[in-house]
């Protein structure tokens, strides 16, 4: 049988990855799922039909909400009933019950189309039969712009809206007559615009009924007892109206189908991902022969991880790219730290995507911004400290899997500097640690900005990147090795060794932890796992043994917890900052965050836990998340890339860590391309 061995299967359907199932109240603390079919993204609601930033590049949205659902009238979260959610990659499932129906809706992106649809279900558990009406608020806020989408929100603006001639759908137009939206059912509705006028203020939520710049759709079903009856929701955006309509015009004539057609699509990916030769990537990755369900699971998660964030929106720039957060925030943004912690996998997977994107990457100037957009193909955002040891990895992986020694000798340039081959980049990048320096032996990262954005001790001169000059020193003088020049090589080993020792200066004697050194000579001890997960991959041969004995129990006493991490022990003495995005787009350091960061002593990102069991002190027999602890429970609550929240901080869900909530700041959502670690090196 195909995509088996010794009779168990190798190759995941999208039921092997569907989530748990959430339920919850309105207000409570979860994290509502997104959905991707590689053109856009969409993200569901609290209730049964809403949906969010429903985003197809080049179109979006921002975070505008359309779908709230009544039920006889009556706003269904008003209810105050607990709604399920049940998320697969192909869909989500929402149900509930209410006033003697069951009501149950599945929402995809429709394979090939601009589209969300969502087919609704209301079954009648009464005696009696009955007549239901039921109401939809539609909105939207669709504009298309030229422009690289700079902040994390994607671009929007307000909207014209009308009601189709035929009287069965509602049309948003942006202003400029380049972006439309058409919402509307696929049976017989009544359709209106919002009675609210429109407000001269545009700063502010869109609310339900319209306010002031929306619609309604409303369908009647009429239901004997134990009757189930439906409808189908769309939405449909694009960049005219004869294309938006069209869209419309396809899905709406058979939304159960295009629900039948995601999962198939979501299948067919999925069994690409790990055969050799397929038509829907430049490689691929090797099935994991294992006893273990949970390990075989958490490896098929991995995969989803990167495959999630693949987009082919017209327009694009590069064809194919991969995104790095979906689906609130920095749609169209891929990011090179981010990127990088899937380096093994994207060159396995798509290595000629991958090869395409490092000359991109190349041919900028990586020390001016943390990525590049995908709309434009041009810089997005600050400086990003990582990026040396971030574009090193990627390299080296890409050529060590591979093969493709050729492509050290292509000749790239890189901003306004002048071409050079990628070898002699890789030079420029291992030494560009000392172009940072600030009087001091070691490399000045500066500010939180350009570190972790949300620890306000963890600047300047930390261990983990300094760790990576290391490694990046030594990883050059390999490489030149492989090309015969071995007098470089042995110049970079040389600068190697020497800055080994100022490294480890930073190391606190008996603590497993490490400070930072500040530009007034002091040190700030600082509790934080990017030093333990980089220092512990880039240099732990260089450690004492009694050294890596006291890293790793401060990981097990001050990090790990029995369902997840923190990122930062809760016994950091200098609290983390959560950052607020300002008007400029910068960031500004808020104590007393409303919402834990994602890289803070109550939660952590999904690349953390894993890359600390990669750590060579604890490697193989520790038991730290990524090994036993979490493939006991590989199944998470939400799709892969949330942060989240050990059960110490937050009830966890099924004994799984919780995710985080959607909202402020903006990586509350972020869902960091997170593989590497199902095919670490």
């Amino acid at each position: 049988m195909p995509g088996t061995i010794s009779g168990t299967r190798t190759i995941p359907t999208v039921d092997d990855l569907a989530a748990d199932v959430i339920t919850h109240h309105y207000d409570d603390l979860i994290a509502p799922p997104g959905l991707t079919n590689f053109l856009g993204t969409t993200v569901v609601g609290h209730d049964l039909t809403s949906l969010a930033a429903v985003t197809f590049p080049p179109v979006s949205q921002g975070l505008a909400l359309t779908g709230t659902l009544f039920v006889d009238g009556r706003v269904f979260e008003s209810y105050g009933i607990p709604i399920s959610h049940a998320w697969r990659p192909d869909r989500v499932v929402r149900s509930a019950s209410v006033d003697g129906l069951d009501l149950e809706t599945v929402t995809v992106c429709v394979p090939g189309e601009t589209a969300v649809a969502i087919d609704v279900r209301v079954t009648n558990r009464g005696a009696s039969a009955r007549r239901v009406s039921l109401t939809m608020a539609a909105n939207a806020r669709v504009v298309q712009s030229a422009e690289a989408w700079g902040d994390a929100e994607s671009p929007n603006e307000r909207n014209e809206v009308t009601v189709d001639a035929a009287g069965n759908r509602l049309v948003f137009e942006s202003q400029a007559g380049t972006a439309w939206s058409i919402q509307g059912l696929d049976r017989s509705a009544q359709v209106r615009k919002s009675a609210v006028p429109p407000t001269p203020v545009d700063e502010f939520e869109v609310g339900i009924g319209g306010a002031g710049r929306g619609g309604e759709l409303e369908t009647s079903l009429d239901l004997a007892p134990g009757e189930t009856g439906r409808f189908g929701y769309v939405q449909a955006v694009a960049t005219t109206r004869e294309a938006a309509d069209a869209v419309f015009d396809r899905v709406a004539a058979d939304v159960p189908g295009a629900v039948s057609a995601a999962e198939e699509m979501w299948n067919a990916q999925l069994e690409a991902v790990f055969t050799p030769g397929n038509s829907e990537y430049s490689g691929h990755l090797p099935v994991l022969e294992t006893t273990s369900d949970a390990l075989r699971r958490l490896y098929w998660w991995g995969a989803l991880g990167t495959i999630w964030f693949r987009r082919e929106f017209a327009g694009n720039v590069h064809g194919r790219s991969y995104d790095t957060l979906m689906p609130n925030y920095w749609a169209t943004a891929t990011f090179i730290w981010d990127y990088s912690l899937s380096s093994v996998t994207h060159a396995m997977l798509d290595p000629v995507e991958m090869r395409r994107q490092l000359r991109h990457w190349i041919a900028s100037d990586i020390h001016t911004h943390f990525g590049t957009s995908s709309i434009t193909g041009g810089p997005l955002g600050r400086w990003y400290s990582v990026n040396d040891y971030a574009m090193t990895r990627l390299v080296s992986d890409y050529v060590r899997l591979t093969g493709d020694i050729d492509f050290l000798d292509e000749v790239v340039g890189a901003g306004d500097s002048e071409a050079r081959r990628v070898a002699d980049h890789l030079v420029e990048w291992a030494e560009a640690w000392k172009t940072l320096r600030a009087g001091g032996r070691l490399a000045d990262y500066g500010e939180i900005d350009n570190l972790l954005e949300c620890v306000s001790s963890y600047t300047h001169e930390v261990a983990s990147l300094n760790a990576a000059n290391v490694w990046n020193l030594r990883t050059a003088a390999s490489i030149l090795d492989r090309l015969g020049d071995t007098a470089e090589a042995e110049r970079l080993r040389n600068e190697a060794e020497t800055l080994l020792p100022d490294v480890l200066s930073l190391y606190l004697d008996g603590t497993g932890h490490f400070a930072a050194g500040q530009p007034d000579g002091t040190r700030i001890p600082v509790k934080h796992c990017y030093d333990f997960n980089v220092v512990g991959t880039t240099i732990a041969d260089d450690l004492d043994p009694a050294v890596r004995e006291q890293m790793v129990r401060f990981f097990q006493h001050d990090l790990q917890t029995d369902n997840w991490m923190r990122a930062l022990s809760p016994g950091t003495r200098t609290p983390a900052s959560a950052c607020a995005p300002t008007t400029s787009g910068t960031a500004r350091i808020r104590l007393g965050p409303p919402m834990p960061p994602g890289r803070s002593s109550r939660s952590a990102p999904p690349t953390w836990p894993f890359r600390g069991s990669r750590v060579s002190p604890v490697r193989p027999t520790r038991d730290l998340p990524g090994r036993r602890t979490l493939s006991k429970r590989p199944c998470p609550a939400s799709p892969a890339g949330r942060a989240r929240l050990p059960r110490s901080c937050r009830t966890s869900t099924t004994g799984r860590a919780r995710p985080r909530a959607p909202g402020s700041p903006w990586w509350s959502s972020r869902c960091s391309v997170c593989a590497p670690t199902s095919t670490a090196q």
